[in-house]
């Protein structure tokens, strides 16, 4: 296969690091051994050898086959008075439980006997001479585009003003824990630049208290609403600013969701890349139009949480994500394309590594492809220890080192921080390259106008702005640097609600819940319900019997209950870990058919447990004139585990026996008589297949993750107050399996470095379905409705011709900055007297300037060769001429039915057949379909529409490898076809 070029500690747990960890000693040893500090994470980079690691993989398959089968995740939690747990951070590094670090020590000494006893202790040792993907330097200067001008000419007289030390301070973080938010920059003092802010994440604030907890990403997808899809986002960032929080770590655009089972792909959208890049678009445009900085993450391919970060897994290198350039620009680059072309103001790096280079330190992938072809001004950030190398990462385009620590949390070594001042002081990092990632950072600030002081204060000691909340106390008074040895307290947790006047952002989580729950079975009508029941009653004499079964109906132990949700416990509102938020309250689905039923004329009775026992069958079940089942399934992030589930789902089916309930009581609900309506909350696709034909099965909803909302927004779609409208932003199969290999996890180590190949390469979810012609459950894009539509009379309109390329590329629309290269003297850089170091803190300066000595640095491979631009750039986003209108289609749309109702107008593309790449000779394959836009409309009975959507000359076009652009087929018919879904498609025509 050609290539192409190219989560964080629990809160009081990991503000200390295990000293007699296996890893801790690894690090040691790396520091002792390693006589270059710039780039000291090269010694512990594993050379590729595809004969051991197959011995190596079998050997890890039965250790970690023994965990699957054994561990039980997190013991049980108990909560505060506060009804909520003390405060935890992330924990990437290990999990927390004893059994899972005993897995892990024994995996890594059972790594060592087999490497030592095969006289191959030389993996520990060496590196990748250069991984699979090619070199591109060096890292294209920020402030080329005509919208952020004024913004680069402010950064740059500001960061021309800079010292050394406060250039360092702005680009790499203080340290985990060492201040209030989950990634901190120290200030420019010198210059009023000021320290910022960066909290998670793509669902809420993370951390924060009088905030909400929206509806999940797969959910806001799942309601294919433009309007809704910017206006939660716009609401979300406001939150963050009322919190004095600078930098949005959101919206999740990766994982795409190559594999349905992928623990984080509920953060995005679904895993089609229009969808995606639409919502990530949406959500973009809406943070920053409140004045926060969105980052879109995790640059690329992460798709799993398994193996996705060095020593998590009992690894020392995370798995290698490898794809060949086609598939990267047509499916998992899209929705990052289309959040740079939105201006957004960073790109977050992720953890594994892609072509066998780490993400973070990939120069092709960050230089070449983001900051060179889609036109990236503002700066890229590391994800949580994802940093591997220090001015290797710098050179390949690293801007931002996140939270600050080097190799292991909360140890007070970076990899920047000190290094970074020496790197530019000795001459290995050239000042070039540190100007243009101050400025970058700068500029972003600028660009959202947070140097506004009436709308972004000043931090203490010069203003009252600032985080006015801890991410590591619930307590109004703590401590204001926790992770280290400073005990000095203050006011950190000021209780600002920030949830809109009359909780207005809990009315906009309720309509997204409502719009994103999708109705996939109605037989005969069932639904809506009545709120006075039915008139069918088994006994006429009594009111309508109404029985509400299953765990996932009620609170549990509270939505709190575990650290970042990491349990499967109660109604199932969220996935868990960094992605998740605190709940401020969550409405339950059996509170709200409580106060919906008229309790005058029916009686609910509720069992909320998925066991119901043999002898209380006939007394909970057999009476009952209806029956409502809530089942779930749960995931999250690889740093939390639970019953057995270390992030990605162990497979498909409903957790805690929720099958085995489903059938249980669809067959017994009055005696088999009455009808039995499903529920389903759940991270992604669940197989539905042991009880969706049963007969008394009657209607199924799946409805995602809701949110704080989740029971009013379920309650007004079932008994019709408001149209089902959502509609599935994903595949529902018939099996696992019917996902193809490219739809799989990767749950056991297949080498030292784990080698992820995404062979299937564009067909992943529908795209695959349609090629293997496997008829799935339910098609991406389905969903039913109150109401009924007719899509008719579908008209094309040529904008503009044919054509193979896009115009050349344009010249750059502004000029970028430019500095003096002249090293500073390295006295400027040291502490200064008197100065008082906290314990872990990261800091810009050097102890000696006698320790600062010039040589030759090793630069990579590639380095000194200048790089031709990339014919598809030329702007945000790329090229502008590829988003030139070639072709419009219009559709009639009609509400045929006796009801208002919302109807999701889908356009898909068929390109031509045999396609040939002039450059290369390649035959081109085509997926039978790609979903290249979509409108939701809403219709009063009766009333029709004409609907319009665009297609530019990107969506007509695919990537060509031999030319690095976009190429347009000239020979042959495209078909347009529009419809309800993907396997709904009412009208086509030929272009």
């Amino acid at each position: 296969m050609k290539r192409f070029s190219g989560g964080s500690p629990t809160r009081e747990g990991l503000l200390q690091t295990r000293r007699d960890s296996p890893q801790r000693r690894f690090h040691d040893e790396v520091h002792r051994s390693s006589g270059d500090s710039e780039r000291m994470l090269d010694e512990i980079e594993l050379q590729k050898d595809r004969g051991k690691q197959s011995i190596l993989g079998q050997w890890a398959q039965r250790w970690f086959g023994r965990y699957h089968a054994s561990a039980r995740g997190y013991d049980d939690y108990k909560a505060t008075g506060r009804g909520r747990l003390p405060k935890k951070g992330r924990k990437r590094s290990c999990p927390s439980r004893y059994k899972i670090c005993f897995i892990t020590t024994s995996v890594l000494l059972g790594l060592f006997l087999i490497l030592s006893g095969s006289g191959a202790l030389w993996v520990y040792k060496t590196v990748p001479e250069d991984g699979l993907s090619p070199p591109w330097y060096p890292s294209p200067l920020g402030g080329t585009v005509k919208s952020w001008e004024e913004s680069y000419r402010k950064a740059a007289a500001m960061v021309q003003m800079m010292t050394l030390v406060e250039k360092v301070n702005v680009t790499t973080g203080t340290g985990w824990s060492q201040d209030l938010c989950v990634g901190n920059t120290a200030p420019a003092n010198g210059v009023d630049f000021p320290a910022l802010c960066l909290q998670d994440g793509p669902l809420g604030l993370r951390f924060a208290d009088h905030s909400s907890a929206f509806p999940a990403g797969i959910t806001i997808g799942a309601t294919w609403n433009k309007d809704l899809m910017y206006r939660k986002f716009k609401a979300h960032g406001l939150e963050a600013k009322m919190k004095g929080v600078n930098i949005l770590l959101g919206p999740s655009m990766g994982p795409l969701g190559r594999a349905p089972a992928d623990g984080r792909a509920w953060e995005g959208f679904g895993p089609d890349p229009v969808l995606q890049g639409v919502a990530a678009s949406q959500a973009i445009k809406g943070i920053q139009d409140a004045g926060v900085m969105a980052t879109a993450k995790h640059l690329i391919a992460n798709e799993q949480e398994h193996f996705r970060q060095s020593f998590e897994w009992g690894l020392p290198n995370a798995l290698s994500s490898n794809l060949d350039d086609r598939t990267l620009h047509e499916l998992y680059l899209w929705p990052f394309a289309e959040s740079v072309r939105a201006g957004v103001a960073s790109v977050m790096c992720s953890y594994q590594q892609v072509n066998n280079s780490y993400a973070c330190g990939n120069s092709k992938l960050m230089n070449g492809i983001l900051k060179d072809e889609l036109g990236f001004q503002g700066f890229v950030q590391s994800d949580w220890l994802a940093q591997r190398s220090g001015v290797a990462s710098a050179l390949a385009g690293l801007d931002m080192t996140m939270p600050g620590d080097g190799l292991l949390w909360t140890d007070g070594k970076s990899l920047w921080g000190p290094r970074l001042t020496e790197a530019a002081l000795n001459g290995s990092l050239p000042m070039e390259r540190l100007n243009d990632m101050a400025t970058r950072v700068v500029a972003a600030w600028y660009q959202l106008k947070q140097d506004n002081q009436t709308q972004w204060p000043a931090p203490p000691p010069k203003g009252k702005g600032g985080p006015n909340f801890s991410s590591f106390t619930d307590d109004k008074i703590g401590l204001i640097h926790p992770g280290s040895d400073d005990k000095t307290e203050a006011e950190v947790n000021q209780f600002v609600d920030v949830r809109g006047k009359g909780n207005s952002h809990g009315l906009l989580a309720k309509q997204i819940a409502i719009e994103g729950t999708v109705l996939v079975k109605n037989e005969d009508g069932i639904l809506p319900l009545s709120t006075d029941g039915a008139s069918k009653k088994l006994n006429t004499a009594n009111k309508y019997m109404v029985g509400i079964f299953g765990e996932d109906a009620g609170p549990g132990e509270g939505p709190n209950a575990c650290p970042d949700r990491s349990c499967n416990q109660g109604t199932l509102g969220s996935g868990w870990g960094s992605g998740a938020v605190d709940f401020p309250y969550l409405i339950t689905p059996l509170k709200a058919l409580q106060s919906t039923f008229d309790t005058e004329t029916v009686e609910i009775t509720s069992f909320l447990s998925n066991n119901i026992p043999v002898e209380a069958s006939s007394s909970l079940l057999h009476d009952q004139d209806l029956c409502i089942v809530f089942i779930n399934s749960d995931a999250g992030e690889g740093f939390e585990a639970w019953d057995g589930i270390r992030g990605d789902r162990n497979d498909l089916y409903a957790q805690k026996g929720g099958d085995k309930l489903v059938k249980r009581v669809a067959r017994a609900c009055g005696r088999g008589q009455s009808n039995t309506i499903v529920v389903v909350h759940a991270v992604g696709p669940v197989i539905l297949e042991e009880w969706i034909d049963l007969p008394g099965v009657k209607a199924v909803i799946l409805a995602n993750l809701p949110g704080e909302e989740s029971g009013h927004a379920l309650a007004d779609v079932l008994f019709g107050r408001v149209d089902a409208s959502g509609r599935l932003p994903y595949t529902v199969g018939k099996s696992l399996s019917d996902y193809g290999p490219g739809g799989q996890i990767l749950y056991y180590p297949n080498g030292v470095v784990p080698q992820q190949d995404f062979s299937e390469r564009l067909y992943i979810d529908y795209r695959h379905f349609d090629k293997e012609k496997i008829t799935p459950r339910y098609e991406f894009g389905f969903g039913l409705s109150y109401t009924t539509f007719e899509i008719s009379n579908l008209t094309l309109a040529e904008e503009k011709p044919k054509s193979a390329l896009p115009a050349s590329r344009p010249d750059i629309g502004a000029t970028p900055p430019s500095y003096s290269t002249e090293i500073p003297d390295p006295s400027t850089a040291l502490f200064p007297r008197g100065f008082r170091k906290l314990k872990n803190r990261i800091y810009p300066y050097i102890a000696s300037a006698s320790d600062i000595k010039r040589g030759k640095y090793p630069y990579p491979k590639g380095y000194h060769e200048k790089q031709a631009p990339s014919p598809a750039g030329g702007a945000q986003g790329g090229n502008p001429d590829l988003y030139t209108p070639h072709l419009t289609a219009s559709v009639s749309l009609k509400n045929t039915g006796s009801r208002k109702g919302k109807q999701v107008v889908q356009l898909y593309v068929s390109f031509p057949d045999g396609v040939v790449d002039t450059s290369t000779g390649d035959q081109i394959d085509f997926p039978v379909q790609q979903l290249r836009g979509f409108e939701k409309v809403e219709l009063e009975a009766g009333e029709s529409r004409n609907v319009k959507l665009e297609l530019s000359r990107k969506d007509l076009s695919y990537w060509s490898r031999g030319l690095g652009n976009w190429v347009m087929p000239t020979d042959g018919k495209f078909t347009i076809s529009v419809g309800a879904s993907s396997r709904d498609l009412l009208v086509k025509a030929e272009w």
